[in-house]
């Protein structure tokens, strides 16, 4: 041991540990959430829906409808309830033959619609 060596650690020495320690540790913590963005996003697309997978709004239950952008629970909520009401007594009919169709439901304008487009399906 040299000259002005001391075995106990000064507060300088403890608070540069510290922050070193504080720094590394955000650095850890800001890689792992990256890595976390990038395996949802990569698995799950930008919008969270495969194309295999297309949504076909005149059969799908509202837990399927919200997976779909610009589409919330109300918005879901009201394509249900326009279905419901476009196929009471006819179980043949279908509520909606296209895109344009969804603009019957309140909340859905043509922008909505078009963005769905891609998404949705109905066989």
């Amino acid at each position: 041991m040299g000259p002005g060596y001391s075995r106990e650690l000064t507060d300088e020495n403890r608070r540069r540990i510290q922050s070193t320690g504080f720094v590394i540790s955000v650095c850890v913590c800001v890689v792992l959430s990256g890595i976390f963005v990038v395996n949802i996003v990569g698995d799950a697309g930008i919008c969270g829906i495969d194309l295999d997978s297309r949504i076909n709004p005149n059969n799908a239950p509202i837990a399927s409808l919200v997976r779909l952008p610009g589409v919330g629970l109300s918005r879901a909520s009201a394509i249900v309830a326009y279905r419901e009401a476009c196929m009471a007594g006819n179980d043949r009919a279908r509520a909606f033959e296209d895109c344009n169709d969804l603009q019957k439901v309140k909340g859905i304008g043509p922008k909505t619609a078009e963005g769905l487009a891609d998404m949705v399906t109905f066989e």
